[in-house]
């Protein structure tokens, strides 16, 4: 039986590769996705409010490390929160707790108290709060709502919280709902991501093996083809497939992994 470590002497890498455990300064730069990036940067430094809209696999979560890498914590406060379906009170508990805040008391109670925090951070020494709200596409309609009241401030005439949404398309789908109408239009910026195109799934490809520690691509022209018909551009699942076809291949004994080691790894994911 080999071992992960047999793995790493067959194709010479240092660490595993395609796992998530990549740091920022190691990640691909890839035009589409630093593009929204610096978008989102523009509107962070306006105080201002955004969406990232992305289906799964697409880099939601790289474009949120990138972008959180570059807000310096002398000048921002970034709060995270992730979202399933919760009440509203149960949300503002999630955010309380997020920014440190006490996440008791009533629903109108809990508002006020995150109204409150937020407002004085941005008081204390020009510090600009940001909220980001992941996975809101799980989010009720009734709940997202709520933040309307929380980037209220004297009647909608200062700009003190900016909240960053990020979701698959059906969250852009809820906010051109009616009810949902003066949400959207607190959101200055969509930022839309895609999957990767081959030639981008080929360079995603050999970059990871490269970080790895590998000075030479362990994979064949028909094991990147493969990679990229299979996963169709989808980062979850060209990290899935690619670990799984490099074990397949070392398994076997082979310097570099095929076709049909691919193939193999696709029997024991979800693609």
């Amino acid at each position: 039986m080999k071992t992960p470590m047999d793995m790493h002497a067959t194709f010479g890498f240092h660490k595993t590769p395609f796992t998530r455990e990549i740091e920022v300064g190691d990640m691909l730069p890839m035009p589409h996705i630093d593009e929204q990036r610096d978008a989102l940067l523009e509107q962070l430094e306006r105080r201002t409010s955004a969406a990232i809209i992305a289906p799964a696999g697409a880099g939601k979560s790289c474009l949120l490390r990138s972008l959180r890498a570059r807000l310096p914590d002398a000048r921002y406060r970034v709060h995270y929160v992730k979202v399933t379906d919760l009440s509203k009170r149960d949300f503002c508990r999630e955010i309380a707790t997020a920014i440190g805040a006490k996440p008791a008391g009533s629903y109108p109670m809990l508002v006020r108290r995150l109204q409150e925090d937020f407002e004085q951070n941005g008081a204390a020494d020009g510090i600009r709060p940001v909220l980001v709200v992941d996975e809101a596409h799980d989010i009720r309609p009734d709940v997202l709502g709520i933040l309307r009241i929380l980037t209220n401030f004297e009647w909608d005439s200062r700009l003190v919280l900016a909240v960053l949404l990020a979701g698959q398309p059906r969250l852009e789908a809820m906010l051109k709902n009616g009810p949902l109408e003066d949400i959207a239009q607190r959101l200055s910026y969509y930022a839309r991501l895609r999957l990767l195109s081959r030639d981008e799934t080929a360079a995603y490809l050999e970059h990871r093996c490269a970080v790895a520690g590998a000075r030479s691509v362990p994979f064949d022209a028909g094991a990147v083809e493969a990679v990229f018909e299979m996963s169709r551009g989808n980062l979850r699942a060209i990290d899935q497939l690619c670990l799984g076809a490099l074990g397949a291949a070392a398994k076997r004994g082979a310097t570099v992994a095929a076709n049909a080691d691919v193939v193999a790894a696709r029997k024991h994911i979800l693609t």
